[in-house]
């Protein structure tokens, strides 16, 4: 992953730089999402971004824009589906291209592994998620269901 320009509101050019996640960044990550993403996962915690890191260094991508974190993605590839997880972009600066470009960073890393189609998950209340994900082209999948049993208390 590399540096890249992204248009902000205003149409001027500014710097933002995408790249992977290295362990030092998973406090600054987890304080990130308390303020950015909707909602809570079981996995917000030091151990399970830890995990996520380790097990694959390149699935969870970071935004930032002068040194400060400023957007996440997870981009996770099982060997068979590509699920996108945690797109977060600091309130203060959104609209300004940032989750564009994770997204396109990956989608990049899902068709260099192999990957054929994405899906996101993303909250059903979550009004403003959802035109964000319409205008990166993604759409829902109603006929889909999400079933879950925790594994651990």
């Amino acid at each position: 992953m590399s540096t890249r320009g992204a248009r902000d509101g205003i149409g001027a050019m500014s710097d933002l730089r995408i790249r992977a996640a290295v362990p030092g960044d998973r406090d600054t990550v987890l304080a990130f999402w308390r303020t950015a993403a909707e909602g809570t996962s079981i996995s917000d915690d030091p151990d399970g971004v830890e995990r996520l890191i380790v097990r694959d260094p390149e699935a969870l991508i970071l935004a930032e824009r002068d040194g400060e974190l400023v957007g996440t993605v997870v981009a996770g590839f099982d060997g068979w589906r590509c699920h996108l997880y945690r797109l977060a972009v600091d309130p203060a600066r959104r609209r300004q291209g940032i989750g564009s470009a994770l997204l396109a960073a990956a989608e990049e890393r899902f068709v260099r592994l192999g990957g054929r189609r994405a899906d996101a998950m993303v909250l059903q209340r979550n009004e403003t998620a959802h035109h964000a994900w319409r205008a990166a082209g993604y759409a829902p999948q109603e006929h889909w269901r999400r079933w879950v049993r925790p594994l651990v208390e």
